[in-house]
């Protein structure tokens, strides 16, 4: 099986932390050069350093915030001058909180820094994907595709559209050798986890220790993921091997969704 990614160059967001960060080490130890992007330049440094270079890559990185779309359009258009083979969409979550109680903005703003995002950063990659025909678009997103989380309902909204957005791009862009794909990642060991350990504590009157034994007990694998086994999902996707693989959700989350 070949998962090898020398002179293949990939853009992966939000790269910083977290499963892009794992995302762009794995892709990177597979021979990838890779184009860290995130909104801190401070850290972008830092994982800079921290890339395999075995394969005796050129990584670099672009510093872009995802809150405001019009300035990432202007930022991808100065910026991406490169054929880039692989495109990893990932973003922060939104906000948790039940649906009935978000505001119009909080809708607003999710959708804009997901889904119309996700949009501009295809837009620019697309063409150099076509004349090398080879795309591999892969989208971070949520197992509430699949089935919607409790306490988090902007997110659930959001996540289904960019999903729908997603098949039907894995349509239009099929015939050209590109594929596009949604990884839906668990309950995953990051900081957002965290976070939302804390907040279910709060709200169940549980420490953030309980709170995260009380949802592994509820997971078939008994645990949480580790963010290099999102990325091991994400490699797959983005070689070769997977050529045939277009459309699809993807749950990595040890067995937690009870959906088909």
């Amino acid at each position: 099986m070949n998962l090898n990614l020398k002179n293949k160059n990939a853009l992966i967001c939000g790269s910083t932390a977290g499963i892009g960060k794992s995302s762009a080490m794995e892709l990177a130890a597979l021979g990838a050069n890779i184009t860290l992007v995130a909104r801190n330049e401070e850290k972008l440094k830092i994982v800079l350093s921290e890339l395999p270079t075995e394969y005796g890559q050129n990584h670099n990185y672009l510093l872009a915030d995802f809150t405001e779309p019009t300035t990432l359009k202007e930022t991808l258009s100065a910026n991406i001058n490169k054929n880039y083979h692989i495109l990893l969409n990932n973003t922060g979550g939104p906000k948790g909180g039940p649906i009935f109680n978000a505001n119009l903005s909080e809708f607003t703003a999710a959708f804009s820094q997901h889904l119309l995002c996700n949009q501009l950063l295809v837009q620019a990659v697309v063409a150099g994907m076509k004349t090398n025909k080879y795309g591999r678009i892969i989208n971070i997103i949520s197992t509430s595709v699949k089935q919607p989380i409790e306490g988090l309902g902007v997110s659930n909204t959001i996540r289904g559209a960019v999903a729908n957005w997603s098949k039907t791009l894995a349509t239009e862009l099929g015939p050209f050798g590109i594929t596009v794909n949604n990884v839906l990642p668990g309950a995953t060991a990051t900081e957002r986890l965290d976070q939302i350990m804390v907040n279910i504590g709060k709200k169940i009157g549980k420490s953030p220790q309980e709170a995260s034994e009380l949802m592994k007990s509820i997971i078939p694998a008994k645990r949480f993921a580790e963010p290099e086994e999102i990325a091991h999902a994400v490699a797959f996707l983005a070689s070769e091997a997977a050529g045939y693989i277009n459309g699809i959700n993807l749950p990595v989350d040890g067995g937690r969704t009870k959906s088909l």
